[in-house]
């Protein structure tokens, strides 16, 4: 984007290149479409469940929460190997922060729809 670029066109830019994103994220990334199929079923049953509409709606951002960091920890990998294929203390711990951060996200969901559902 050029930095003399303002206003909506500024925008449109932007929506385009997050669009790019999905798109790549949807092409090369298995667990960034099992964590959208998983909240698309998720989303729909959730509806179907005796929750209020704040109990519903805590229940969906936490599973927008994992897939907001599923993209995030996506992009953290592919810059970590753009630099280099060779192993490096810092680049692993990099992927493993990553990875653990979705664990956590993921954790969530189970702790946010348990204690609507259980309790």
């Amino acid at each position: 984007m050029k930095p003399n670029t303002t206003g909506l066109k500024r925008i449109l830019h932007a929506t385009g290149y997050s669009f790019q994103g999905l798109r790549a994220a949807w092409n090369n990334e298995a667990a960034f479409r099992q964590e959208l199929v998983l909240l698309i079923v998720m989303t729909t049953l959730s509806f179907f469940l005796p929750v209020t509409q704040v109990e519903q709606l805590l229940m969906v951002a936490s599973l927008f929460i994992v897939v907001i960091v599923e993209l995030i920890n996506s992009a953290i990998e592919a810059v970590v190997d753009r630099i280099g294929p060779e192993r490096h203390e810092l680049s692993g711990r990099a992927k493993d922060i990553g990875s653990a951060a979705v664990f956590i996200a993921l954790l969530l969901v189970v702790i946010t729809w348990g204690s609507f559902l259980l309790f």
